[in-house]
């Protein structure tokens, strides 16, 4: 027990965390967050991989967030549970942009017949907190929570645009993924002098996106406003000339309603 304890105190030393630092409580959010699309359920084993953990800690943090409804096991496989949207609810409750948010993307499917979302920054991604599709959509479409690259996506290029943080994460997810960080760069420079993004079958074959930014009243970038279409439904320029004007209208109406 007592090199466990001085085994924390130098990490925490040499990452430069306070004392504060509750090491116990880390390990258990990375141990949820190690769970998601590619890796819905996962082995005791897996998981200690997927987060770096000793067998016996993962154990105990797996054991603990089943405890308390988090997570739920058959015996072998963990997987989330439902009690995890809890989160999400507190903080779609608390953060006030989400229903004006909500509300221009519902507003914009319903004049385009396609699938709109808003996004925040969250790390390496772009995080939605807001999407409405249109009913052809319904079964498929990703909802609020789900996570983009951001280097490779429209929403994400807005969003890094106007934070000026480095693209992150580049790995290849299409022939048509831009992996060089000088062209991501090149582009992301772009974004902020055109004021919008257009990613070209870059996350995901058959699909692409345009993004504007939504500005608050200071002009601040809170959020990035988005349309997805498959590519048999217009081609790049139709969507720049169509959708453009749309996304740029939605984003300055949202001017006076987020913070």
């Amino acid at each position: 027990m007592t090199k466990l304890r001085q085994s924390d105190a130098e990490k925490r030393a040499q990452s430069g965390r306070s004392p504060d630092f509750l090491e116990a409580l880390a390990r258990g959010l990375s141990v949820l967050t190690a769970f998601d699309d590619s890796r819905p359920q996962m082995s005791l084993s897996d998981v200690a991989r997927a987060v770096d953990l000793p067998r016996a800690t993962a154990r105990r943090a797996l054991y603990t967030l089943e405890q308390l409804g988090y997570l739920e096991s058959d015996g072998k496989l963990f997987r989330l549970t439902p009690q995890v949207l809890r989160f999400a609810s507190a903080y779609l409750g608390t953060a006030g942009n989400a229903a004006a948010l909500q509300t221009a993307c519902g507003r914009l499917c319903a004049a385009t017949d396609e699938a709109c979302s808003a996004a925040i920054l969250d790390g390496e991604s772009a995080v939605m907190v807001a999407h409405a599709s249109p009913p052809r959509f319904m079964s498929s479409a990703p909802g609020i929570g789900f996570r983009v690259p951001a280097f490779c996506s429209a929403l994400g290029r807005v969003l890094l645009a106007a934070s000026g943080a480095q693209p992150a994460g580049i790995r290849s997810l299409t022939p048509r993924t831009v992996t060089s960080k000088t062209e991501l760069q090149a582009i992301i420079a772009k974004t902020a002098r055109d004021g919008y993004a257009l990613a070209d079958q870059e996350t995901e074959l058959g699909f692409r996106s345009l993004a504007v930014p939504v500005r608050r009243f200071d002009g601040r970038v809170v959020a990035a406003l988005n349309i997805g279409i498959r590519i048999e439904r217009a081609t790049p320029k139709q969507m720049k000339d169509g959708f453009l004007p749309l996304l740029l209208q939605a984003a300055k109406a949202l001017r006076d309603q987020v913070l």
